[in-house]
């Protein structure tokens, strides 16, 4: 197997639809050899824990609501294009996403990892949910059949905060600045939610260095 590893953050919206652009390719080759891991990258670190008003946020990202809005165009245009739904109208609060990616670290600990990732993109796209709220992630472990007393609790705590932390910044150490960025062996580093003819390239290349290395 080769190993994929994926940093990204469930609220950055290029991330959302690089899944699904790999997703499309990944049914081509029901057979591939990639082993995902999903790695933390908070795009907003210094987000305050309740997180703040989502159009706040994103004019004083953007510099005004008409620069916020031509900012997220290309969003829209995408998404329409890898199948990637979204209702951006819906999303009131722009969350810190620390407690997000511990959930998606404890979901890996129980081969989840992608299915969680995948729940937390539709609730933050799809139905506006405030992914930073305790309650909507205990619900999210439970529709991944997760133990959702049990993440309740860990949530309650300062459990792997540190090391999710750590990673990220480790992640900025190796030089990466945004996301998603997919590494690819350990080796390659192919940024950007690419398409889904891009990743059936590289997956073909991925199986054929396999097979003449056998």
């Amino acid at each position: 197997m080769v190993k994929l590893d994926i940093i990204s953050d469930p609220i950055c919206p290029w991330c959302y639809i690089g899944k699904t652009n790999l997703d499309k390719a990944l049914e081509q080759f029901p057979d591939h050899p990639f082993t995902i891991e999903w790695h933390p990258f908070q795009l907003n670190p210094d987000m305050p824990s309740d997180g703040m008003d989502r159009r706040a946020y994103l004019e004083g990202k953007f510099g005004g609501k008409d620069a916020a809005v031509k900012a997220y165009a290309p969003v829209a245009t995408h998404a329409e294009t890898s199948g990637a739904k979204m209702h951006l109208d819906r999303i009131k609060r722009t969350p810190n996403t620390i407690d997000a990616h511990r959930m998606i670290h404890w979901a890996g600990i129980e081969q989840r990892q992608s299915y969680v990732v995948d729940l937390l993109f539709k609730a933050y796209f799809v139905d506006g949910r405030d992914i930073s709220d305790h309650e909507v992630l205990a619900d999210i472990a439970d529709s991944a059949e997760m133990d959702a007393a049990m993440v309740t609790r860990l949530l309650g705590t300062d459990s792997d905060i540190e090391d999710i932390r750590k990673r990220d910044a480790h992640s900025r150490e190796m030089g990466i600045s945004s996301v998603p960025t997919f590494i690819v062996a350990n080796q390659h580093a192919v940024p950007g939610a690419q398409p889904p003819e891009t990743w059936a390239r590289v997956i073909a290349d991925v199986m054929e260095q396999i097979a003449q290395a056998e």
